[in-house]
């Protein structure tokens, strides 16, 4: 990087059901007000402002950052699918990285409805028309009562059965660890604990997924300040956590060539994370906690080895050794996740950004991963993007 971008203020709200939250642009404007406080400075010190959601009219952005200024500053929209809350950090960050600004927000919030995601506009062709035709001729059509997301993330769970032998009870592991680490999150949704057989007892969705193995649709919002060095000196604002690599990758023809793991972004993943490992010369055996993209349990089943956190093919071992937990070799979702902390699409990627930041100031209570130094964090959306960033600790 040409130079050092830092997260001088973090801020979210609780996440919800749907049906319980306010409206997004209150949940909005109370996420990027809290940022603010926890960067020190007001809204009229931000010069560019990215603002991420999935599901809502455009300007949305504007409708929720006007509750809190109305400076003139530029207001950009931003829907990249399930990355759209990294993709507006990606770019608030490109922005203080290049010199455009010295202060950038990133904000993010969804207000969803209950049950599955639909297609918002049926009368013209779908984003994710060419990847249903791949998995369609890979594993057959789904009943058509199978949620979308969770056909693409069951398929390629099932391949990885299928391919390794695995027993698919490890996934419904997953979930029983979200659980636990979302108790100690009073951000999340869920934070009963759960045990293997309550998850696989749970009504049975697509391939080896149950319900408590899929992410609930939810409600929230969290943002970023995020400042250039020289700014945070001059203004002697937090300069503990830096941005030292980001990259966000999007598909390329392997991804449609009858593989799930890559039709669901594996190989966006891998090059994220390969591309970021180099930037920053951390590679993944000194990453001690990591957010990623837990969606459905098979997927970060799979990212386990996409990120290099373990060796391909040895997914299952590593989680049964509990090297995704505390005691083990990284804290995997220490906020308890998509999963259990819920998935409000827009919000997801600056709730990861804000829970590794908390992580490396010390200030994650009882969520506190000892010897915090570095923190990976990955974003994925079908159809496709792919954001991983690596945040690091300076000074004292």
């Amino acid at each position: 990087m040409a130079s050092n971008v830092m997260v001088a203020g973090v801020g979210m709200i609780p996440f919800t059901k749907p049906g319980r939250s306010d409206p997004y642009d209150l949940m909005g404007a109370e996420a990027a007000r809290r940022a603010l406080a926890d960067a020190g400075i007001g809204y009229d010190a931000i010069q560019q402002a990215y603002v991420g959601y999935v599901f809502g009219d455009s300007t949305s952005g504007q409708k929720a950052l006007y509750r809190v200024g109305q400076t003139g500053v530029p207001v950009i929209n931003v829907n990249n699918n399930c990355s759209t809350g990294s993709s507006a950090l990606f770019l608030a960050r490109q922005a203080v990285q290049s010199g455009t600004v010295d202060v950038a927000l990133a904000l993010g919030f969804e207000q969803m409805v209950p049950g599955a995601i639909g297609q918002a506009f049926p009368d013209r062709p779908a984003p994710l028309e060419r990847f249903e035709r791949v998995r369609d001729e890979v594993r057959g059509v789904p009943d058509s009562q199978v949620p979308n997301a969770a056909a693409f993330f069951g398929a390629a769970g099932q391949q990885y059965v299928d391919e390794h032998g695995i027993d698919p009870a490890v996934f419904a592991q997953i979930t029983v660890k979200s659980r636990k680490h979302a108790a100690n999150n009073p951000y999340s949704v869920f934070r009963d604990p759960l045990a293997v057989e309550d998850v696989l007892a749970s009504p049975h969705i697509y391939g080896p997924l149950t319900r408590f193995q899929c992410c609930p649709p939810t409600c929230g919002a969290a943002a970023a300040v995020v400042v250039s060095e020289a700014y945070a000196k001059k203004h002697r604002l937090r300069s503990d956590v830096v941005i030292v690599g980001q990259a966000m990758t999007t598909d390329d023809a392997a991804s449609f060539d009858g593989d799930m793991h890559r039709l669901v972004g594996y190989d966006m993943a891998v090059s994220a994370s390969r591309a970021v490992y180099e930037q920053t010369g951390i590679g993944p055996e000194d990453v001690p906690v990591v957010e990623l993209h837990d969606c459905f349990t098979t997927n970060e089943f799979i990212s386990y080895e996409a990120l290099g956190l373990t060796a391909e093919g040895t997914a299952e071992k590593f989680v049964l050794d509990g090297d995704n937990t505390y005691g083990g070799r990284v804290v995997t979702n220490p906020s308890g996740g998509l999963i259990s902390k819920g998935h409000p699409l827009g919000a997801t990627g600056l709730a990861q950004c804000a829970e590794l930041v908390w992580q490396l100031r010390r200030q994650a209570g009882d969520r506190q991963v000892e010897g915090v130094n570095v923190a990976l964090q990955h974003n994925l959306g079908l159809g496709g993007a792919c954001v991983v960033t690596m945040y690091q600790k300076v000074g004292g």
